[in-house]
């Protein structure tokens, strides 16, 4: 009951904070996501499915795929895989190995495999690196047979989600909100094309393909600077029609006069090329 109360509030607090373009973008994502945590991230079973099994992390370590092993398992964020048709992958001596009889979900993101970094504990990392392992559970759901639940940081002892796993679900929510905003930004300022050589230097342009955003216009090229930062990174801006966030109105300048952008010293304001000196 908790998860999809989780998810009216957080849809609700999303359709009130974010303009029309961005709910637009996240109206797939979140009927995935809806679905997801409709049925509980870790109930991934059909409804009249039988119960899932319930291991012990001293259980599951026994499914490691070494000889008298009862089989070959792993579990990510809590949730148990046979991965036995993998074994060449997860199976002894495979590059996978480590994987084996465990949730080493932490993994999947960091790309630690030392023994500090095969762990389950996802706290800390971002909500993007959080959004990444839902790819993971897909490839898993879609290619291996799910088995049961992991008791421990996910999963309570009769099977019921943690205050882990609700956390998870909420970073994989803001990971998904901040993609769609990283996506509609790139659709408004697309990222210019670069270069740089020993004998010329750099030169940023754009293109009506730059950045892989195709689009009828090329623009020309700006620095964006994100509010309250002083990191920028190179953008294509539109020179005439409606400002992206004044579709009404009568000016026909484009973006060219939003507040976070800046132009490169020594580049005609027009111009579709910019040297970029060394500095």
């Amino acid at each position: 009951m908790l998860q999809p109360l989780l998810m009216c509030a957080v849809c609700g607090a999303v359709a009130v904070l974010l303009p029309p373009e961005v709910w637009a973008l996240l109206g797939s994502s979140l009927g995935w996501l809806a679905g997801w945590v409709g049925a509980g991230l870790g109930s991934p079973l059909a409804a009249g499915s039988p119960t899932p099994r319930l291991f012990t992390r001293s259980e599951l370590s026994r499914y490691n795929g070494e000889k008298g092993s009862p089989g070959l398992f792993l579990a990510v964020l809590g949730q148990v895989f046979d991965v036995s048709k993998g074994k060449k992958h997860y199976g002894p001596g495979g590059s996978y190995s480590f994987f084996a009889g465990q949730d080493a979900c932490r993994a999947f993101v960091s790309g630690d495999f030392t023994e500090t970094g095969l762990v389950d504990d996802v706290s800390g990392l971002s909500p993007t690196e959080v959004l990444s392992l839902s790819d993971w559970l897909a490839f898993y759901k879609k290619e291996y047979i799910f088995k049961g639940k992991l008791i421990g940081t996910y999963y309570e002892h009769n099977g019921e989600p943690t205050q882990a796993l609700v956390d998870a679900e909420m970073a994989m929510m803001q990971g998904r909100k901040l993609k769609a905003e990283s996506e509609l930004e790139n659709k408004i300022f697309p990222p210019c094309n670069s270069e740089w050589t020993s004998f010329k230097g750099g030169r940023v342009w754009c293109s009506p393909r730059s950045g892989g955003i195709e689009r009828n216009w090329a623009g020309v090229p700006r620095k964006l600077y994100k509010p309250g930062s002083r990191n920028h990174r190179c953008v294509c801006v539109r020179v005439n029609g409606s400002p992206s966030n004044q579709p009404s109105s009568v000016h026909n300048r484009g973006d060219l006069d939003n507040p976070n952008l800046q132009e490169y010293k020594g580049c005609h304001s027009l111009s579709d090329s910019c040297a970029i000196p060394d500095e």
